[in-house]
């Protein structure tokens, strides 16, 4: 297809629906490279993938396509001898995850048949064992773990020892030095312990001066008693460096040797998810998949514009291809013809790049080479010269190209110039293009083409339909119905004398008044015909309504009936018990006198069983039907904090907050999501934050809690007093800590985080979990 068509028509602007539907970057790429096909079985191919794809969303209402990453860069970097980061080689694993959770999911499900998915996902190769073997080295942060090796572990031990041995010195020369400090604390710079030294005994304590205040009163040295243990510490941090580059090179080479296999799986991966956003679009349209052909036929029922809103978009039915080849429109201004033409281009697009049409089960559509149109609004009479020139340019090439395997949309053919040169050229060009065979619409103004569909095979008139009573269109288009001059009545209910409307009326020729008559009969006739089928239509929803009342009439007395059954047999079961009871006795009774009586062991054996046999068969209880168990988010109130599922992506998260209307979002992992609150299960409800408990930093005659409260505080203050925390944390030695700073705008979140990115003890931080206080705390990752 060419790309002034695809413009013309907004294909672009379905496109990008599309590609907010693809779940990955893997899908969204194969949205960007989607182009109408002109090859039918390729078509019905891929309207195949649509619909099974579709099948499973009505079934499980979503399906597993979260953690899944374009690898493809990171996996040509490895070929070539890159080493990857942490994070990319945790992309990996989460690929290789998400591609066998998908492959578990289709593989459970029983119904419905899916072939094309089902040989879709055997392609994905599990790699469980190179997944493990990532996990084992790397935590969910894209953190390098101690016990990725030995070696590793053993280096970060000595740094933690050397880490000790200096905060021991440090605190001892605080309490020993406190006079000659600025304040009582150890704090760090380039990397290394010093003490705030006041400038006027920088002689009185030796060491090396790293950094120094802004107003020069304070000086940042380390003491030469820890020189050594520090030079210590960071040649074990270069030593931890080496180590952990070492690693991921190991897993940067194993990732190189599978590479061809994960290229594979992100390739089948992409296409699953680009199947799945094309089902999810059309089940956001209402869309239904349209049965393809390659012989120019096109039948829509209730067809409407995808990019109209639908709570406004008329719906309308179409059909041309079989009993006639072409439809002439003809209507007033803004009564939706230019919608018509773009509505049947714009869905035949859709169709033969796989996609689904708003439109009812059942419809038909059609194939085409190449989709030409004309389409653009009229100009002002002073730009008629410009405006016909650039239609006739615009025809002049449809003209050159067109032929029985194309579809041609013409919007007001022949304007811009004289009526009657203009509705001469009109019916010309349309006998060309009819003669071709080409599938035709055409939209126009002039009166001579009211009667062009009478005298031409395979060709038919329709309008759009405008309510003299309101003065305004309807937008329903009448297929078999040419457009017929409103003039008389609309000047008629606008007030204009009546002697004005019937000397205008004897100067229009008998001819004119008998085709205007023959117009108006035609469409009294014809919404008579759809005023019939709609009454059809109630009787017969009627009639469904009625039946299925008396089917649940049925079920409760089948149901009644089952007890009064069941009542009857557990009487009829309790008195056979009890005469059991009584036979077994004398049974019993009458065995202890058997050798008087002379009879045998087997007698009375087939005594009993015939016993046995006697008694009735009693019907079996139907199994109850479970009532489906209402989802517990419809039946309380969701609030920050809650503990939910999502459905959608089958993961836990937390509720941060409400966006809107039963929307929220939702904590999941390291990702924030929102969801409608339909997808949402609640779980449990926030666990009311509790203090921990204090830890008294060494050396010192004060505590220092594992977490900091800045609510309340004005932002300079906070960050002041967040700097001079981290230091004490450090100290004592705390691995986490908790900042606590609210939700509120969230300038103080930011403000934290942000200060958390450029600060050397801080090796990375995150969200409070749902039992550490939500998004309201930072939990922060000290060094």
């Amino acid at each position: 297809m060419n790309q002034r068509i695809l413009k013309v028509l907004e294909y672009k602007k379905i496109m990008e629906q599309l590609s907010e539907q693809a779940a990955s970057s893997l899908g969204k790429e194969k949205v960007a490279a989607l182009k109408p096909s002109s090859d039918l079985e390729e078509v019905q191919a891929l309207q195949r993938e649509t619909d099974e794809a579709a099948q499973v969303l009505r079934l499980k209402g979503h399906v597993p396509l979260g953690g899944i990453f374009d690898i493809k860069p990171s996996l040509k970097r490895t070929t070539i001898g890159g080493i990857l980061s942490a994070l990319e080689v945790l992309d990996v694993a989460s690929t290789i995850y998400g591609g066998r959770m998908l492959r578990r999911f289709i593989q459970d499900m029983e119904e419905p048949e899916m072939p094309i998915l089902r040989e879709l996902v055997d392609e994905i190769a599990p790699m469980k064992e190179l997944e493990q073997e990532i996990r084992n080295c790397i935590d969910d942060h894209g953190t390098v773990m101690d016990g990725a090796s030995d070696k590793l572990r053993s280096i970060r031990s000595s740094i933690r020892t050397y880490e000790s041995r200096v905060r021991e010195k440090m605190d001892g020369l605080t309490r020993s030095k406190s006079s000659m400090l600025s304040d009582s604390i150890v704090t760090i710079r380039n990397d290394r312990y010093v003490l705030p030294v006041k400038q006027e005994y920088r002689g009185s304590i030796g060491g090396i001066v790293h950094d120094q205040s802004a107003s020069g009163a304070t000086l940042f040295i380390e003491p030469q008693a820890v020189v050594e243990v520090n030079n210590q510490l960071q040649e074990a941090r270069v030593k931890e460096k080496h180590e952990v580059e070492r690693i991921l090179k190991e897993l940067s080479e194993q990732i190189a040797e599978e590479s061809s296999m994960l290229y594979h799986n992100v390739s089948v991966l992409g296409k699953i998810d680009f199947m799945f956003a094309r089902a999810k679009l059309g089940q956001s349209m209402k869309a239904s998949m349209p049965s393809m052909n390659d012989k120019g036929i096109i039948k829509m029922q209730q067809a409407r514009h995808p990019l109209i809103d639908p709570s406004e978009v008329v719906p309308n039915d179409i059909e041309i291809g079989e009993d006639y080849t072409s439809i002439v429109i003809t209507g007033p201004n803004t009564g939706g013809k230019t919608v018509t033409l773009k509505l049947v281009g714009l869905c035949t697009l859709m169709a033969q790049s796989g996609l689904q049409v708003p439109a009812l089960d059942g419809c038909e559509l059609s194939v085409f080479d190449e989709v030409y149109a004309d389409i653009g609004d009229e100009q002002s009479i002073e730009q008629s010269l410009s405006t016909f020139s650039s239609h006739m340019t615009n025809i002049v090439d449809i003209l050159k190209n067109v032929d029985h395997r194309s579809l041609v949309l013409f919007d007001e053919l022949g304007a811009g110039t004289d009526p009657q040169e203009g509705a001469a050229l009109a019916m010309s060009i349309l006998d060309e293009v009819v003669n071709r065979d080409a599938r035709v619409i055409a939209t126009t103004h002039y009166p001579e083409l009211k009667a062009y569909g009478y005298n031409r095979p395979g060709v038919v008139n329709a309008s759009v339909e405008f309510d003299i009573q309101t003065l305004k269109p309807t937008y329903r288009l009448l297929i078999g119905v040419p457009g017929r001059s409103n003039a008389f009545e609309i000047s008629r209910r606008l007030g204009l004398d009546e002697s004005i409307i019937e000397s205008s009326k004897e100067k229009v020729g008998v001819d004119s008044q008998s085709v205007e008559n023959m117009i108006a009969s035609l469409e009294e006739s014809k919404r008579g015909a759809e005023q019939d089928y709609e009454e059809a239509e109630r009787i017969l929803e009627e009639a469904r309504t009625l039946r299925q009342e008396l089917q649940v009439k049925w079920d409760q007395f089948e149901e009644k009936r089952e007890k009064l059954y069941k009542k009857a047999e557990d009487k009829a079961e309790k008195a056979i018990q009890q005469a059991r009871e009584e036979a077994e006795t004398i049974v019993g009774e009458i065995r202890n006198m058997k050798s008087r009586a002379g009879m045998k062991e087997h007698e009375w054996i087939e005594a009993r069983k015939m016993f046995d046999e006697a008694q009735p068969n009693l019907a079996k209880k139907k199994p109850e039907q479970k009532q489906a168990s209402k989802p517990k988010n419809e039946t309380r109130e969701l609030k920050p904090g809650d503990e939910v599922k999502l459905l959608t992506l089958n993961q836990n998260g937390t509720i941060v907050e409400q966006t809107g209307k039963n929307e929220y979002q939702v904590q999941v992992g390291v990702m924030k999501v929102k969801a409608k609150q339909k997808d949402l299960e609640f779980i449990k409800a926030e666990t009311p934050y509790k203090e921990k408990p204090m830890a008294k930093v060494k050396g010192k005659g004060f505590h220092v809690k594992p977490e900091l409260d800045l609510r309340g505080e004005r932002y300079e203050d906070a960050l002041n007093r967040l700097e001079k925390y981290i230091d004490d944390a450090v100290l004592a030695g705390y691995p986490t800590v908790s900042i606590i700073h609210g939700k509120g705008t969230g300038a103080l979140r930011t403000g934290v985080q942000n200060y958390a990115k450029n600060h050397r003890s801080i090796s990375g931080y995150r969200a409070g979990g749902m039992n550490e206080g939500g998004s309201g705390v930072t939990v922060l990752e000290l060094k």
